[in-house]
């Protein structure tokens, strides 16, 4: 606005590598893998919830990929990690304190009927995840 000394910003687009049609490389799929692995330890999850997060891989797979040995992800586990990280974004966003931002998926929420983000996500379905995913946008385009 002139002569408010505020300015507009236009942010700059990110766009995916040329030949990819913005698929997630395996590259980016394996870092995508580690960083939720991550997260799911600071949402302090149990063993069976991160699994049923992450799709119900097989003990064996899980192990692998928690000792950094990760090959090709099905497409379906891809769509997971992005919902899950696009719910930490919101939630890095949405609250300053870090207890807050690892704490909410356990707290009753009315968005849920009085249940936990936890308690939908581990319903088990990738959409269950994605729910999550789109009240945390929706809440956060509201400001």
């Amino acid at each position: 606005m002139p002569g408010s000394g505020l300015s507009i910003v236009t942010p700059i687009p990110i766009l995916a590598p040329p030949g990819t049609q913005g698929a997630v490389t395996e590259e980016e799929a394996r870092a995508m893998l580690r960083a939720v692995l991550t997260l799911l330890d600071k949402w302090a999850l149990r063993r069976e919830e991160k699994l049923i997060l992450l799709g119900r891989p097989s003990e064996r797979t899980f192990q692998r990929w928690r000792s950094g040995e990760i090959g090709a992800l099905p497409t379906d586990t891809v769509f997971r990690l992005g919902d899950l990280l696009g719910i930490h974004k919101a939630l890095r966003y949405m609250f300053t304190d870090i207890e807050r931002v690892y704490g909410w998926v356990r707290r009753p929420n009315q968005a849920f009927g009085g249940r936990s983000a936890l308690d939908i996500m581990l319903q088990g379905a990738p959409s269950d995840i994605s729910r999550v995913r789109a009240y945390l946008d929706a809440e956060r385009a509201a400001w």
